[in-house]
């Protein structure tokens, strides 16, 4: 695992060269992890979809900046699977085009960019309780560690092994995980 910070100042976060600022904090950083590791990166950082896209890397993508039309369009280039968690109160999220470019979706009605819904913070807990387990079914259905790029003969999917580059495979479905009692389902809408 590596955790990241911007390390210079920020371009506008409305202009499109703000992808290619995210461009190079990023790609550095996956150069030398080597291999095709699982991005995961919340709201400025999804800007890094196309770096996913250009590398088939899967990827998890928290609040993403999907009304930013070169986010959406990096999104809809990829062919490496996806997941995108936003909430109905989040003016930079659109459910209907998250539900478009991925089959991987957690929606939570009436959460704000920081995933935040209105209520007693137990509430708030709650979502990012059901953002795990979206994540942990999203990493299941596929196959996470294992999970590697087409015309790989073989391959732990580890971050630290080198794997071929050409093509992905799709997201493959999976049997239902297990979770908590009486909690919805995290690939669908939630009320």
């Amino acid at each position: 695992m590596h955790r990241y910070s911007w390390s210079q100042a920020l371009p506008k976060l409305d202009q499109p060269e703000i992808e290619g600022w995210v461009s190079g904090e990023i790609a550095p950083l996956i150069d030398t992890v080597g291999g095709h590791p699982l991005l995961i990166a919340k709201s400025l950082g999804t800007n890094a979809a196309a770096i996913a896209a250009d590398r088939c890397l899967p990827a998890v993508w928290l609040t993403p900046l999907l009304t930013l039309p070169w986010v959406a369009d990096a999104l809809d280039r990829a062919t490496a699977p996806f997941l995108l968690v936003g909430g109905t109160a989040d003016k930079l999220w659109d459910g209907d085009i998250a539900r478009r470019l991925s089959p991987h979706v957690l929606e939570v009605d009436g959460a704000d960019h920081g995933m935040y819904v209105p209520g007693p913070l137990t509430e708030s807990i709650a979502v990012l309780s059901r953002v795990v387990v979206a994540v942990d079914e999203f990493l299941d259905a596929i196959g996470w560690p294992s999970w590697t790029p087409c015309g790989s003969a073989s391959g732990s999917g580890m971050v630290m092994e080198e794997l071929p580059s050409a093509g992905c495979l799709p997201a493959a479905p999976s049997p239902s995980t297990s979770q908590p009692p009486g909690w919805p389902s995290p690939a669908t809408t939630a009320p």
